[in-house]
């Protein structure tokens, strides 16, 4: 049977291992995480499956040549209990993970089964089945409270937003263009309905004209590059029409473009939310951001960044246009 690199490594000749499970379980860790990147996965995803399984291993304080079906139920019961339980769908993909590791170290081309046996007298098996897992059963599993806001909710948050900038200035403050930036990347974020990464994402290039709109020049379409992926696949990219029903937030845009970017000096940074240090705005300072404006508007802490974009759909059929176009 021919096994792979990392089962060979382990073999070398007057080697002698002080934690054998331990240098083990990181070898299949290795090659799980290879094994993914030759499937295509995004290298974070590949970096959130092995902190999942490492995580599942810490709970069960065995290796997977030991893992039984109760340590699963074990584990899910944790992770639905507590201060702060995981959502239904959370819970599903850490059985997802767990069960695709165990099915690539159950392979046997893979040679772990008779390295295992071998050195523990046991092998690993698939411990994760219908039975003790948690199903896909809706077309949406989030909480609850994970909702679009509503117009009230929307004006109050933008209202806090832009009452930031104001307050900077009045007071002489560093921190007035940011805030304006923060402001038109939140209603950027809604009135085309994009998600944290495919925002985040946009260049000045992305900006683009339409001839049916040529009254919005080239803030008539936003060229969405990094959208969601689907697995094991390149980010999708597609096109957002501007909509008169946002012509507010396309005017604010323009203004922000052609009146506030360049004051951040993005020398060689091509992105259109740029920061005082010529860096691009990052995933965490959005969220941290969000979170305080929607804080100081009073709105319910399950609302999230991505419920801008569920405001967008909602309120696109409500506008009369088909649920497909969002």
């Amino acid at each position: 049977m021919d096994h792979s690199d990392e089962v060979l490594s382990l073999r070398s000749r007057g080697v002698v291992l002080l934690n054998e499970p331990g240098a083990v379980f990181a070898a299949m860790l290795e090659g799980f995480a290879r094994q993914q990147t030759s499937r295509g996965l995004a290298s974070q995803t590949i970096l959130m499956r092995r902190w999942q399984v490492e995580r599942f291993q810490r709970f069960t304080e065995t290796y997977p040549w030991q893992w039984l079906p109760g340590d699963v139920e074990d584990f899910t019961t944790h992770l639905l209990s507590g201060v702060r339980p995981l959502a239904r769908s959370t819970v599903r993909i850490y059985h997802l993970t767990i069960r695709a590791f165990l099915n690539f170290v159950t392979d046997q081309r893979y040679g772990w089964v008779a390295e295992c046996r071998s050195r523990f007298g046991a092998v690993p098996t698939q411990v994760c089945f219908e039975w003790n897992t948690v199903a896909h059963t809706a077309d949406f599993e989030g909480r609850p409270g994970r909702r679009p806001l509503d117009y009230d909710e929307l004006e109050a948050l933008f209202a806090v937003a832009d009452g930031r900038v104001d307050e900077l200035v009045r007071q002489g403050r560093k921190g007035a263009l940011a805030a304006l930036r923060d402001a038109q990347l939140l209603k950027t974020t809604y009135a085309w309905g994009l998600r944290r990464r495919e925002v985040l994402g946009l260049d000045l290039v992305d900006l683009r004209s339409n001839p049916k709109a040529p009254q919005w020049g080239s803030f008539a379409l936003i060229y969405v590059r990094h959208g969601k992926s689907s697995k094991g696949s390149i980010p999708k990219r597609r096109s957002v029409l501007s909509l008169p029903e946002f012509e507010w937030a396309i005017e604010g845009l323009r203004i922000y473009v052609e009146q506030v970017r360049d004051r951040f000096h993005p020398v060689a940074n091509p992105g259109l939310w740029p920061t005082e240090r010529g860096t691009r705005v990052g995933y965490r300072y959005l969220d941290r951001r969000f979170a305080q404006l929607r804080d100081e508007a009073g709105l319910a802490p399950e609302l999230t960044l991505h419920s801008l974009r569920h405001s967008y759909v909602t309120h696109l059929v409500e506008f009369g246009y088909a649920e497909q176009f969002g």
